[in-house]
């Protein structure tokens, strides 16, 4: 089970819950699968990810309700509600996640894509698991922007391993944002399809998204949240699991990773791996395994990680066959 809490500032309880919290109740009565619980200032919202997400979607509404006319009704209520339940019927036939710039439709296009957002709304923490063009860093980044545009999170922080792949950072040039802007130009691709220009400047001017190397995370408590640890194979396992243990109330976290491009020295086993057998077990944690099929870039790609693992595969049965075989010409001696 999931729990949302919001804060209501400054307005008065009577007009925006109801008489007797009717409003309340109204929600409940739309939501029957969910636990509403209004005390004080704050509504608590208990209940699977995607009935929350839909409350508090009505409840967004509502407030703008508020904010025009002074004042919230049992009709407002259910007129919003309804509004809310036509939109998820058009999103889910259309797969949109959010919709980008120039009024483009992201959408979950594969099923591995799709399976994904659904783990993300009944999970606060997911595993993406998945070679290149799967379109696992994609998605997730639509699904911050998404939680954040319907003011589920307050922000958006997404972070990488600044490791170095087959270059030596020290060598490139500039200061230490120019030499690890190039490690993150995916997630800035990906943030440029679905947020306009200037508000994607304004955003990260005033930190509500940030992108930042994984070593910055050290020492915070991210709350209120959306969190992307992308490229996370090539973290060791104390990083990872800093990392984890920076998520915050009222935060959701998706790990994305592909196992088969660990970047770490040969000696460095690599703490996604390790995480992954350590957590499985963990309720409230989700995984999602992407393949070939989920690649949505030149269909040669596809052929591409096919042959590098079948590769990968003969690779790991020659160096399993060579110790039994040396074994047996010792034994023959």
């Amino acid at each position: 089970m999931v729990e949302k809490i919001i804060k209501l500032e400054n307005i008065p309880l009577t007009d925006f819950l109801g008489v007797e919290n009717k409003n309340i109740k109204a929600l409940m009565v739309s939501f029957p699968k969910t636990k509403i619980i209004s005390r004080g200032n704050e509504i608590r919202i208990q209940g699977s990810g995607t009935d929350i997400l839909q409350v508090n979607d009505v409840i967004n509404l509502m407030l703008r309700h508020y904010e025009s006319y002074g004042k919230v009704g049992e009709i407002d209520v259910e007129r919003y509600v309804k509004e809310e339940q036509n939109m998820v019927i058009e999103n889910v036939q259309k797969d949109i996640l959010v919709y980008g710039n120039k009024g483009i439709q992201v959408k979950a296009k594969t099923p591995k894509q799709k399976e994904l957002v659904l783990t993300a709304q009944d999970n606060d923490l997911v595993f993406a698991l998945g070679p290149a063009g799967t379109g696992k860093t994609y998605v997730s980044v639509a699904l911050a922007v998404r939680a954040l545009k319907n003011k589920q999170v307050k922000k958006i922080i997404i972070t990488r391993p600044a490791v170095e792949a087959g270059e030596n950072l020290g060598f490139l040039p500039g200061d230490l944002k120019e030499k690890i802007d190039p490690y993150l130009r995916p997630i800035y691709d990906a943030l440029d399809d679905m947020v306009p220009p200037e508000k994607l400047r304004y955003y990260q001017e005033n930190r509500i998204i940030e992108i930042a190397p994984l070593a910055y995370m050290r020492g915070r408590t991210l709350h209120d949240a959306y969190i992307l640890l992308d490229e996370a194979q090539n973290t060791t396992p104390s990083q990872i699991k800093m990392f984890l243990t920076r998520m915050g109330p009222n935060s959701k976290v998706i790990i994305t990773g592909d196992r088969s491009q660990i970047d770490l020295p040969r000696h460095q086993k690599s703490g996604l791996e390790e995480s992954i057998e350590i957590l499985k077990e963990v309720n409230g944690i989700g995984f999602v395994e992407l393949g070939s099929s989920d690649v949505i870039r030149h269909r040669i790609v596809k052929d591409i990680i096919n042959a590098y693992g079948r590769y990968d595969e003969s690779k790991r049965k020659r160096e399993t066959d060579i110790p039994k075989k040396g074994k047996g010409k010792k034994n023959e001696g």
